[in-house]
């Protein structure tokens, strides 16, 4: 079969290439993400100025990680690496918070261990039932996303020294059970999706027919 004659001066679309500031600020936030491990942890986590620099260095990797994904879909710049690397970058991020703040003693253990269980959870099943489709994120994942940021920043704030420190604490605390909440129910819907989305692919209805063909034409 001959390839269709395009009008002149036009073509396929060219492949974005991997160099490109979306994939440069994902990059950066992988970077970022041991910076803030050493600050949260230097001096036990109790000096106050190297916590507040733990705080700074979150929310600017936390940052990156909005800028980037509009930069890539803005400019046409998305690209396998932006698709795989992004997702890494922001669990690496979160799970080295939730960690790093448990053994503080700031977030209990077993709250971090099933948000990362879940957050783990989710990223192998979404390349698991990525030969039937794309799980879009949807508004709980997106939800899911900006609380633990809100919470995991506002505890990595060194606010013990001060007199609103323990409402801050009550508040931050809040915000991260209104996280765990959103952080479960979104998991649990993304299972159904990802249930629904393998039952009514076009690779499952292929597959189907297939068997049904194969039936059809076996001995009487």
């Amino acid at each position: 079969m001959t390839e269709p004659l395009l009008p002149h001066g036009e073509g396929p679309s060219p492949r974005p290439t991997d160099w490109n500031v979306p994939n440069a600020l994902t990059v950066l936030r992988f970077l970022l993400v041991p910076v803030y491990a050493v600050l949260l942890f230097y001096d036990g986590g109790t000096h106050p100025w190297w916590r507040f620099w733990a705080f700074v260095v979150f929310v600017l990797a936390a940052v990156t990680d909005g800028i980037d994904g509009r930069l890539a879909r803005r400019n046409g710049q998305i690209t396998t690496f932006g698709k795989v690397a992004d997702p890494i970058a922001d669990k690496a991020l979160t799970g080295t918070a939730f960690i790093g703040l448990s053994a503080l003693g700031l977030i209990w253990w077993w709250v971090t261990i099933i948000i990362l269980v879940r957050e783990i959870g989710i990223t192998l099943l979404r390349f698991i039932v990525i030969r039937h489709g794309v799980m879009p994120a949807g508004r709980g994942g997106k939800l899911k996303t900006m609380l633990q940021t809100f919470a995991l920043a506002a505890l990595t704030l060194p606010l013990g020294a001060f007199p609103v420190s323990e409402a801050w604490t009550w508040a931050a605390h809040g915000v991260l059970a209104a996280a765990f909440v959103v952080t479960v129910v979104s998991g649990v819907d993304y299972v159904f999706q990802a249930l629904h989305l393998r039952e009514n692919s076009e690779r499952t209805r292929l597959r189907r027919e297939a068997r049904a063909a194969r039936r059809s034409d076996g001995p009487a």
